[in-house]
């Protein structure tokens, strides 16, 4: 008997070990089985609570047992919150979901961790900037580290929207107007992120699911106001637009976020086309979809239906999870009794939300992420923060720098002047939800630290952020405030003056206050507001070397600022290390190597405007600005003030004439296409060689030049390298008038640069 105890123990033991070894394999088969096994334990109401993602309301340790929020949680009605920070709320939350519900299901818990978490990063704007696709993955693998050290296993990033509009405020959380720079961008933001595809479990507990945002077009609303109609061509949404989201899935991105907008005058939260044909049909996408906030209620005010329609509306065409709204949970059990919706497509939806819960772990082990010693080891690390230093300095693109003006001399006195000199809540820039607003250093608190015992530091605010005290409290809510100074316009410059007679340079610290962009934050006039210009042209009329720091989160109209200024550096919203980090370029210690990733228009007018346009039938002649019957304008060329990929460095760099291996391409062939640029400065400094391609006749019309490649790379001065990029014909290829993905034989231009138009130029063939 013994004997037989001890070989059924044997076998049990071997059993055992197998299951373990294959959940730690995470096959789809376990994953599946044990899904199957759940569902069959839950009711109708529990799967439908699966799909909601309620506002926090009051979770708040100490309040989380009484809550209306905790008490949908306790019947399973519930599968996730966002934006509750804290390990030790989380935690308390968590426990309510496993330990109380019936079921025991985990909850997911997301944050808008959108350019880092409490060690912030630029706004993804000017990290796009940086063209570093090494330095952008690392900053969200950071992010990753601090949020999931705070119980966060799920973040609303990245937001890959292309836009060619700077008076839509979110230019500040993209990429930029270029969809292939912006596909490179999603990929390593989302592998940042989760570390795998997503495709095998998530093992580590710094590992976090990305949610690839806001699908689709959200980022072309007409007249660039915030969550505004988009109506565009199918051609134009595929060949412009659609390719960043396309990447981010390729890369196995866990969800995706539908956008508020419109598509073919169908709300894309209630797009079956964009959720299911396209998203999933298409692409392959295997992850679960969620609306954005109120999402689906907003659909209402589109005019397509109630609530109990819309919410059917929305579940019908794929979308899986409902952000505040409640939809689901009001109305899908009357839509399903009435057969509006299946049972088959709530399962669906309910399975989806599990696999994501299963693959981050939360099944093995709902307090995964609930670590209550990481905080302190993990977050707002030193070894965080010198990153974001780095990275912060690589963003920061030179627009202008007449006379060698920059860098500075660390000597004498500067005087840092401007409504932004001196505001620590404003450096991360927008959506920075998780920042420690009071323990970053304001730009004159850290040079003043970084200068201590070689330059004497001096500031005046100069003037009010704004002339109209209402704009100002519109442009800095969310504690980012600028403490409006009560003092009259003249005794806020007179003070300045004064602070400036007494100063070798003066640093000008102005621009946007961080809220001036960012989620419904659109502008008219982008322009440097009137108080700031005003204090502007009598800084210059001192007769002392003037730095314009631009704070900025979009492009501006600069053309007064870049006749007039000697040196202009655009450090966007540089994050938590931003103050050290100007003060790096400023004094010489890091060459800036940023470039741009959005146009910049001369004014309001040209907009928009972008470099990988079209031409006309009746393009401008080269080198005139105003010619009749031609497409120009009476009061302004057609040319940028500063172009798509520019930026100064303190050197300069060479570039060779393009040697092609061979002038023609075969269809299954390839061509190496080589410059040598050579650093012909006499500092040592990195530059983002770009290569674009023209398709000079098509089927359909094509860009005057696309974006293909990218290389960045580091010169000592006087050094010259040799940059080579592999052209294939699927660089080539363009969604024709059918959608078809094809690569036309015909003549390319080849073209090889420091941006989008200072390039050498040769010709290829297509045979």
């Amino acid at each position: 008997m013994k004997a037989i105890f001890k070989k059924a123990s044997l076998l049990l033991l071997g059993t055992l070990m197998s299951l373990a070894a294959a959940q730690a394999q995470n096959s789809p088969l376990d994953m599946d089985r044990f899904i199957d096994a759940l569902m069959k334990r839950m009711t109708v109401e529990e799967k439908i609570g699966q799909l909601n993602l309620p506002v926090t309301g009051d979770i708040t340790t100490g309040q989380a047992k009484s809550s209306d929020v905790a008490q949908k949680i306790e019947k399973g009605l519930v599968g996730g919150l966002f934006n509750l920070k804290g390990v030790d709320r989380i935690l308390e939350v968590q426990k309510l979901a496993v330990e109380k519900s019936r079921l025991g299901i985990p909850l997911l818990f997301g944050m808008d961790v959108i350019h880092g978490y409490e060690t912030i990063f630029p706004i993804p704007l000017g990290l796009s900037c940086t063209w570093d696709m090494a330095a952008i993955e690392q900053s969200a693998r950071i992010a990753a580290i601090e949020a999931s050290a705070d119980g966060i296993s799920w973040t609303f990033s990245p937001m890959v929207d292309i836009s060619r509009d700077p008076r839509w405020g979110r230019v500040s959380e993209g990429s930029g107007e270029d969809p292939f720079l912006g596909g490179a961008i999603a990929q390593a933001m989302v592998l940042g992120y989760q570390g795998t595809d997503l495709k095998d479990q998530l093992h580590r507990n710094d590992e976090i699911m990305a949610c690839v945002k806001h699908f689709a077009l959200y980022g072309a609303g007409e007249a660039g106001r915030d969550y505004n109609t988009v109506d565009m061509s199918r051609n134009r949404m595929f060949n412009e637009y659609m390719y960043p989201y396309e990447a981010a899935v390729e890369a196995g991105v866990g969800s995706v976020m539908a956008s508020f907008n419109e598509v073919d005058g169908i709300p894309a939260t209630g797009n079956r086309w964009l959720m299911t044909d396209l998203l999933r049909d298409k692409w392959g996408f295997q992850g679960f979809v969620v609306t954005d906030f109120t999402g689906i209620s907003e659909m209402v005010e589109h005019g397509v239906g109630d609530l109990q329609t819309v919410s059917a509306l929305a579940l019908n065409a794929g979308v899986d999870m409902d952000m505040v709204s409640e939809g689901f949970v009001g109305t899908l059990m009357k839509s399903i009794k009435e057969g509006k919706v299946r049972m088959a497509t709530l399962n669906t939806a309910c399975r989806r939300i599990l696999e994501a819960k299963y693959k981050l772990g939360l099944f093995d082990n709902p307090y995964k992420y609930c670590d209550v010693n990481r905080p302190k080891r993990d977050i707002f690390t030193k070894e965080h923060r010198d990153v974001a230093r780095k990275i912060a300095g690589e963003s920061f693109v030179l627009l202008k720098n007449s006379a060698g003006v920059l860098p500075l001399k660390k000597q004498g006195t500067v005087a840092v002047i401007g409504p932004l000199g001196n505001t620590r809540s404003n450096m991360p820039g927008t959506w920075s939800v998780a920042a420690r607003l009071n323990d970053y250093p304001s730009l004159y608190e850290g040079l003043k630290e970084m200068m201590a015992g070689k330059v004497n530091i001096t500031y005046a605010k100069g003037s009010n952020l704004i002339g109209d005290a209402a704009y100002e409290e519109r442009a800095t809510m969310f504690g980012r405030s600028l403490n409006r100074d009560n003092r009259t316009d003249k005794e806020l410059l007179d003070e300045a003056l004064q602070t400036a007679a007494g100063a070798d340079v003066i640093v000008a610290a102005l621009g946007e206050s961080s809220e001036m962009s960012g989620e419904s934050s659109s502008r008219t006039e982008l322009g440097l507001p009137d108080v700031q210009h005003t204090l502007l042209e009598a800084l210059l009329k001192t007769g002392k070397p003037v730095v314009l720091t631009l704070f900025t989160g979009r492009p501006l109209t600069l053309t007064w600022e870049q006749e007039h200024v000697p040196a202009i550096l655009n450090v966007w919203f540089g994050g938590s290390e931003a103050a050290y980090a100007i003060g790096d370029v400023l004094f010489g210690d890091v060459n800036p190597s940023g470039k741009l990733t959005m146009t910049f228009p001369k004014n309001v007018g040209q907009i928009p405007l972008f470099y990988n346009h079209k031409n006309t039938g009746r393009p401008l002649a080269e080198g005139k600005w105003f010619e009749k019957f031609r497409s120009n304008y009476l009061d302004v060329d057609n040319e940028p003030l500063y172009p798509f990929g520019y930026g100064l460095s303190y050197t300069t760099f060479q570039y060779s004439d393009i040697a092609l291996s061979t002038p023609t391409l075969g269809k299954d062939g390839s061509v190496t296409a080589v410059v040598t640029v050579t650093n012909t400065g006499k500092r040592d400094g990195a530059e983002v060689v770009q290569l674009y391609i023209r398709d000079l006749v098509g089927s359909i019309t094509r860009p005057v030049r696309e974006l293909k490649g990218f290389n960045k790379i580091f010169l000592r001065a006087g050094e010259s390298k040799t940059v080579s990029f592999k052209i294939t014909p699927d660089l080539l290829r363009f969604y024709d008038y059918n959608l078809n993905y094809i690569a036309e034989p015909g003549d390319f231009d080849i073209m090889i640069g420091g941006d989008s138009q200072a390039v050498k130029t040769a010709r290829l063939t297509l045979k």
